[in-house]
């Protein structure tokens, strides 16, 4: 007996009232899922989580799915909840491959509390058949007509593909029951009076957090927006800083985006989090919170894509699947959409153009990306006049669907290769900030954690070049570094793009220390001021350059004399031992005034001073 109460993403009759068992999010472990039989070891009962994504090539350890050994009614996928658990409701995908066409059409559900008898679940006296999938990507949910109590749950399917065979990939929603003969339950803890905003948030929620944020801290505190998406939406920034709206000489600028990808939602809320914590801690007079604020101008961008979040955000977590909401409402891939520089800068190297005839950093934007007719999101333009209007020190990029930190370069200096080790003139300082947030981390520094797809990324240090994973062309980070003074690193922060609300607390804890300790990383090295010998006015567009490192840095145009991230950053540390000696001999190289966009007249005489550092200390002061 077909049982009707299926939906598909396109919407919902009733919400759930149980959150997901944890497939997705890696919770539940490989060894809780068993199945009747397997095509392969790829295609396991460990692959049978929603929205896994497989390796390139079919037939390793790492498939799209669980594919039973056989083509009858008698396989099964086995879900061992590990306690008693009150079932509601079953989500199924088909197989992920570019390779074949793969998925279930309907199945039955049993449960049991030993994984000997089983219980149907039934459809009114007969045993239910769930309609499932109608191609291999669309998450279909169909709740139990009544929840079923057991410890183990089965999904058996029925019919499928016909030209394909029986894989699946699944959620399974349930509430844990207490068990009444336990006199010593455990019971979740009363959440404390300063409990943070634990859900999720749509366009309407996150501005009332923002404006209740900043109502709390007035003093710290500065909501302003950067521009507005298709669709109208504001692109909203909170400022933290013990003078908001103000930049001070020698406080370095910092800031987070997250939502570049609208379904991958988790840095949106870790960064709403973050404005209440540093809000609350500030004025709890937390020392570390007090030194941080008042010491640093700290932008938070929560949603740089609010039309893709406000598309998943109504399909729901477990419904929204592995790319909806991915994509701007033009439909454009906002980590795909910045100017290409290195392109530029790669050519003028192979032609020893490089500096002296072509830069080495704040590279212009090509004429034709500035065209009204280009295909440049209003979002990304929003952004790069963000990044043109603050001197941004240092910076990370909130992703989800992978547990890594990336760094640049995201584009592969060979065009035609996936994958290649491309790094940046200052990859030792990148390679430290990146592991800086992996291991603080503790989701990513956990011993015990399996991969989330098909990459081990624990074999690097949970750290890897963006290159080196796969090419992006057009990339934030690629372009922040090459066209501004700032360093950006990618964060990919969990396997689950769209994480259930009831996980919410624990990612924080997951990040928090990793957010935190970030964000201090902008005070390390070396920060100045260049002034007129004279006049001791500061110098806007001072070029400052290190020995054997081919990336220069600039003073500001808008704010005089300081020199951004600071010179040298930990790109001396790899000479600390010579201030041991006679110092460090450092160039710094400048020419005075410059056009708007910071690019100056490099036709201009330039001036030139050595200088030694030595006995210097290192580090967060």
């Amino acid at each position: 007996n077909s049982w009707p109460s299926s939906r598909k993403a396109a919407g919902r009759s009733r919400a759930p009232a149980c959150p997901p068992l944890g497939l997705e999010s890696l919770r539940v472990l490989d060894e809780q899922l068993r199945a009747s039989s397997h095509k392969r070891q790829g295609l396991g009962a460990h692959r049978g989580r929603l929205n896994i994504q497989s390796g390139l090539y079919d037939g390793d350890f790492y498939d799209g799915g669980w594919c039973a050994g056989r083509e009858d009614t008698e396989q099964w996928l086995e879900v061992d909840a590990r306690r008693l658990t009150r079932f509601t409701g079953v989500v199924t995908q088909g197989l992920n491959s570019i390779w074949t066409y793969d998925w279930v059409t309907s199945y039955k559900v049993q449960v049991s509390n030993d994984s000997h008898a089983w219980l149907p679940s039934l459809n009114g006296t007969e045993e239910a058949v769930f309609p499932a999938n109608k191609d291999p990507e669309t998450p279909v949910l169909n709740l139990l007509p009544s929840p079923l109590v057991g410890r183990f749950l089965r999904i058996n399917p029925q019919s499928w593909f016909p030209n394909g065979t029986v894989c699946l990939r699944a959620e399974v929603l349930g509430c844990p029951v207490p068990d009444p003969s336990d006199a010593h339950a455990w019971h979740p803890p009363a959440p404390p009076e300063s409990q943070l905003d634990f859900r999720h948030h749509n366009y309407k929620e996150m501005r009332k957090l923002m404006k209740r944020v900043s109502e709390e801290c007035p003093d710290i505190t500065r909501v302003y927006s950067i521009g507005q998406s298709s669709r109208g939406l504001r692109l909203y920034v909170m400022e933290i800083s013990d003078n908001p709206g103000q930049h001070e000489v020698g406080e370095p600028e910092f800031r987070y985006v997250a939502g570049m990808h609208g379904n991958e939602v988790l840095g949106r809320e870790l960064l709403l989090n973050l404005m209440e914590f540093l809000c609350r801690e500030f004025r709890r007079g937390d020392p570390r919170v007090v030194q941080l604020v008042t010491g640093t101008r700290i932008h938070l961008l929560p949603s740089m894509n609010p039309d893709g979040y406000e598309t998943a955000y109504k399909l729901g977590s477990e419904l929204a699947g592995w790319a909806m909401g991915r994509w701007t409402y033009e439909g454009i891939d906002l980590n795909h959409n910045f100017a290409d520089l290195n392109t530029a800068l790669w050519d003028a190297e192979d032609n020893d153009l490089v500096p002296h005839e072509f830069p080495n950093h704040y590279i212009p934007i090509p004429e034709y990306y500035t065209f009204a007719n280009a295909t440049v999101a209003p979002e990304t333009r929003a952004v790069i006049a963000w990044m043109q209007r603050y001197p941004f020190v240092l910076s990370a990029n909130l992703h989800g669907g992978e547990l890594v930190v990336t760094y640049p370069f995201d584009m592969s200096r060979t065009y035609w290769k996936a994958q290649e080790l491309t790094p940046t003139p200052d990859d030792g300082v990148f390679r430290w900030l990146a592991t800086v947030y992996a291991t603080a981390n503790l989701a990513m520094a956990s011993g015990e954690r399996r991969p989330c797809h098909y990459d081990d990324f624990t074999r690097y240090g949970n750290i890897i070049n963006g290159a080196n994973w796969h090419t992006v062309a057009g990339s934030m980070n690629d372009f922040s570094y090459l066209h501004t003074n700032c360093f950006e690193i990618t964060v990919e922060l969990s396997c689950d793009k769209f994480p259930h609300a009831s996980e919410l607390p624990e990612e924080w804890e997951n990040n928090r220390e990793s957010l935190l300790l970030f964000m201090e990383q902008v005070h390390r090295g070396i920060k100045g001021v260049v002034r007129d010998s004279d006049t001791e006015q500061g110098i806007p567009n001072a070029i400052i350059s290190v020995d054997g490192i081919n990336h220069d840095v600039r003073t500001g145009t808008g704010t005089p004399g300081w020199g951004g991230r600071g010179l040298g950053w930990e790109r001396e540390r790899d000479r600390e031992e010579a201030g041991n000696g006679g110092g460090i001999r450092t160039v710094m190289r400048w020419g005075r005034g410059g056009d708007e966009d910071g690019n100056g007249d490099r036709d201009r005489e330039r001036n030139e001073m050595a200088f030694g550092i030595g006995n210097c200390r290192w580090g967060w002061k």
